[in-house]
């Protein structure tokens, strides 16, 4: 595949060609579970790009079935070839084969949908799901992101990295808390260490007021957290009594992983 040149970069070959990428990884970033299908010009003002060079970005795209064109409205779509490019990646996931009788035992418990959450430094990502078996449900797509403090698998990640970590993550804004100031930031530090105490996080709808999701920490033979179990479910079905409930099954189900992949929860 040959991306097309920006116009809009300068300097050496080796930067225009850096630049080229930079912007091609942009445009496939603006597409969200929220908003699957955009238009040239919804992307070019979300990234500040010119229209002309998100469209030849995405013409090269649709030649490698990356993206696609829907016929009336003339948007595009993320294509299949995304799943070619990340399938050799999910199935030597070990964190994702292991953890997949688990959470199909876990989604029976609990009758609620159950994923698996990893970290990529500054977002949480669903890298396998299993489905609730009840018509209403909430669901975390494959590939799906989430850089809300307040999530409950981006808790259970954030808990581990060192207070100077999470603060900068916060303050630049990669990582996002609603009405952020210094008092907010030392609650939000101290709701981190009353999670990991715990051993399960918890967002009762406070990134959507209709979900409640709780996850627990996945860790490897180092007692590095690796991945992140997630309960999402809606919220007129979980009680307090029930969120706690949920919370345990949620542990439990993290220490089955975690005891699949050979690891071991650090020493308090």
């Amino acid at each position: 595949m040959t991306l097309p040149e920006s116009k809009e970069s300068s300097g050496n070959g080796d930067t225009r060609g850096a630049s080229v990428i930079v912007n091609a990884i942009a445009v496939l970033r603006c597409f969200t579970t929220e908003e699957p299908m955009l238009g040239v010009t919804e992307i070019a003002n979300r990234i500040g790009m010119h229209k002309s060079t998100v469209s030849r970005i995405l013409a090269t795209f649709e030649q490698e079935n990356l993206v696609e064109r829907d016929a009336d409205t003339r948007r595009f779509r993320l294509g299949l070839g995304m799943i070619a490019l990340a399938g050799p990646l999910l199935a030597d996931l070990e964190e994702r084969r292991v953890a997949y009788p688990v959470l199909r035992e876990l989604t029976e418990r609990t009758g609620e949908t159950s994923a698996l959450m990893v970290w990529n430094g500054a977002e949480s990502m669903c890298v396998e799901q299993i489905a609730s078996r009840h018509q209403v449900k909430h669901l975390a797509p494959l590939g799906a992101r989430y850089n809300e403090a307040l999530s409950s698998s981006v808790q259970v990640f954030l808990a581990a990295e060192p207070e100077d970590r999470v603060r900068k993550l916060l303050q630049g804004g990669d990582i996002v808390l609603p009405g952020l100031d210094e008092s907010s930031l030392e609650a939000y530090q101290l709701r981190l260490q009353d999670a990991a105490k715990r051993g399960w996080a918890v967002n009762y709808g406070e990134t959507s007021i209709e979900e409640v999701g709780v996850a627990s920490p996945v860790y490897d033979h180092r007692g590095n957290i690796v991945a992140a179990v997630l309960i999402p479910a809606p919220k007129f079905r979980v009680s307090q009594d029930t969120l706690a409930s949920l919370g345990e099954a949620c542990v439990e189900a993290a220490r089955k992983v975690t005891t699949r992949l050979g690891g071991r929860a650090p020493v308090s």
